[in-house]
């Protein structure tokens, strides 16, 4: 269940980071994913609020590289 909820959370963040400009709004955005996906499936909204905040930003990193 957990390998479901990372692939979720950084497929869902991706999607979301080719439209944000900066590491903030794309942390922010991955957050709120992350939340959204373990609220869903019954897990930590706080620890899925930090991997979707980390994955949001390292997302733009790699988003920012195929500019």
């Amino acid at each position: 269940m957990r390998k479901i909820f990372f692939v979720v959370s950084a497929v869902a963040v991706v999607g979301l980071s080719g439209c944000l400009d900066t590491d903030l709004e794309c942390g922010l955005a991955g957050a709120a994913a992350g939340a959204v996906v373990a609220d869903s499936s019954g897990g930590n909204v706080l620890t899925g609020a930090l991997v979707g905040g980390a994955v949001g930003v390292a997302a733009n990193d790699v988003s920012t590289l195929c500019r």
